[in-house]
């Protein structure tokens, strides 16, 4: 059966965007993306249009510029609430510093263990004190087992926790992995939402990433449509092959075929997790 997938209400729950031009990179940053990595505002703007993505929710890269959130809000601003932001923050961010953040359309805190360690999410109590105070999301994006260590945390915690790109499983172990089975684990405790994103950073395949299809299944049946939302990834960093964005959608159609579910995941569920307008 042929789906319309761009007919379909959706928002878009992982991306970023980069205007070096307007806004320059950190000096001290470790990766600055160029070419066609490079991805204004605008520039998503259209092509969400053209794939019938209504809102997105913009996340601040730890590449190009990491704790300088200027390029995202101003985004926000500017786009007539169609966006929403995770933002990068230092862990010794005051409680002022998050509310005005949040008033600007900030939504949460992204963590980095993947590529900075665990500690980046240890030695951040305070802040996670911080974000439960004014129900915010600690975004969190692990790999392979990294999550074991971290579930400590995570459980004494009361902060709502977002975790990124279907936990980065390393497929070549399994769904019984420790790591993924950890997060399977969190589906019980009614405050943890996965993100259906990144599949290109998990396969070790090429378009369609039969490899991950598994992951995604196991973490719909444990979680539910009403705590995984859809990302795209775009403008696509360091991608090992060429990607575009209307392909990735119809992956998603493909692999949910339940037109409820897929809208609940889609747009039902982040346009209630983040505050979307109609």
């Amino acid at each position: 059966m042929s789906i319309d997938i761009f007919s379909e209400e959706k928002i878009d729950c992982h991306n970023h965007v980069f205007d070096p031009a307007r806004f320059p990179y950190r000096e001290d940053t470790v990766y600055r993306p160029s070419g066609q990595e490079i991805g204004t505002a605008a520039q998503f703007l259209r092509v969400m249009d053209a794939h019938g993505v209504r809102h997105a929710l913009l996340v601040g890269p730890t590449s190009g510029y990491r704790t300088d959130n200027r390029c995202m809000l101003d985004a926000i601003a500017q786009a007539a609430g169609r966006f929403k932001g995770i933002a990068v923050v230092d862990n010794d961010v005051s409680r002022a510093e998050l509310a005005a953040l949040k008033a600007a359309g900030v939504v949460g805190v992204a963590f980095n263990p993947a590529m900075e360690g665990a500690e980046v999410v240890t030695e951040a109590g305070p802040l996670l004190d911080l974000l439960a105070d004014l129900d915010m999301f600690a975004q969190i994006q692990v790999v392979g087992d990294q999550l074991v260590e971290l579930i400590p945390v995570i459980e004494r915690t009361r902060m709502r926790v977002l975790i990124d790109h279907c936990g980065r499983p390393d497929v070549r172990n399994g769904v019984k992995q420790p790591g993924f089975q950890t997060l399977l684990g969190l589906a019980d405790g009614g405050r943890t939402v996965v993100k259906l994103s990144g599949w290109q950073k998990i396969s070790q395949q090429d378009h369609p990433y039969e490899d991950v299809h598994v992951y995604v299944r196991e973490l719909l049946r444990a979680f539910g449509p009403d705590a995984c939302v859809w990302g795209s990834d775009w403008p696509f960093l360091r991608a090992p092959s060429r990607l575009d964005y209307g392909p990735l959608l119809q992956l998603f159609g493909e692999m949910v075929s339940d037109a409820d579910v897929r809208r609940r995941v889609f747009w039902d569920t982040p346009r209630r997790l983040f505050g979307f307008a109609d």
